[in-house]
């Protein structure tokens, strides 16, 4: 018989599996407003948010993220916390797989990037910046570090996850993103957390990395 952690952990991965299904839809929704989104933002440019969001794209890539997780495991190390240890590097390997993954379909799919001068829609492999639209790396980077952190704290990381969403935005500001790339960058680091997350639980459930209701609520 299941002991209540194991009911716990399996009833919060199907609120996940609904979460994946509700992003697919939300991803073939997002080719239909592509355009409307894009609209709205030219409609709605000024200097200062311009500004301001160029910032956030230029430091919410991967690299930038990286480190964070590198400051935050040294923390982690110098508190004693070998949990968060875990979490972290946990986050930081989410980090990668999505980074890489949403590297070789924006290599393999050729999307030009909304500022790109062309007609074409899908060029096939392309290793041209700005034939790498589809899907959004920022974005993916981002959700699946901040996701992976939300599933291990909630309570920590729930606030966190407005940073990729700011991140996802700017990227689409500074017209380097179409709204479904974005999208599409957050379904696939929702993926890499998700993944490495249940990799860590079968392999280390003594980490911590365990899903409960909510996932677990403890702070540093």
């Amino acid at each position: 018989m299941k002991d209540k952690r194991e009911i716990q952990t399996i009833a919060a991965f199907r609120w996940w599996y609904v979460l994946f299904f509700a992003a697919g839809l939300a991803l073939l929704a997002s080719f239909y407003f592509d355009a409307q989104a894009q609209a709205w933002i030219a409609q709605h440019q000024n200097a200062g948010a311009r500004s301001f969001l160029r910032g956030v794209s230029k430091f919410g890539d991967w690299p930038e993220h990286i480190v964070l997780g590198l400051i935050l495991l040294g923390l982690a190390w110098w508190r004693g916390s070998k949990r968060w240890m875990r979490i972290v590097m946990a986050m930081i390997l989410a980090c990668a797989l999505a980074g890489i993954a949403a590297r070789v379909v924006k290599i393999a799919t050729g999307r030009p990037r909304p500022a790109a001068e062309t007609t074409a829609t899908w060029n096939g492999p392309s290793l041209k910046s700005r034939f790498n639209a589809f899907p959004s790396g920022h974005t993916a980077a981002s959700a699946a570090f901040f996701a992976t952190l939300a599933l291990a704290s909630w309570r920590i990381g729930a606030a966190c996850l407005l940073i990729p969403l700011l991140i996802a935005f700017s990227r689409m500001y500074v017209a380097a993103h179409y709204l479904s790339d974005v999208v599409a960058g957050a379904v696939i680091g929702l993926l890499a957390a998700y993944f490495v997350v249940r990799w860590r639980l079968r392999a280390n459930d003594e980490a911590g990395l365990n899903i409960r209701s909510g996932p677990v609520e403890k702070t540093l």
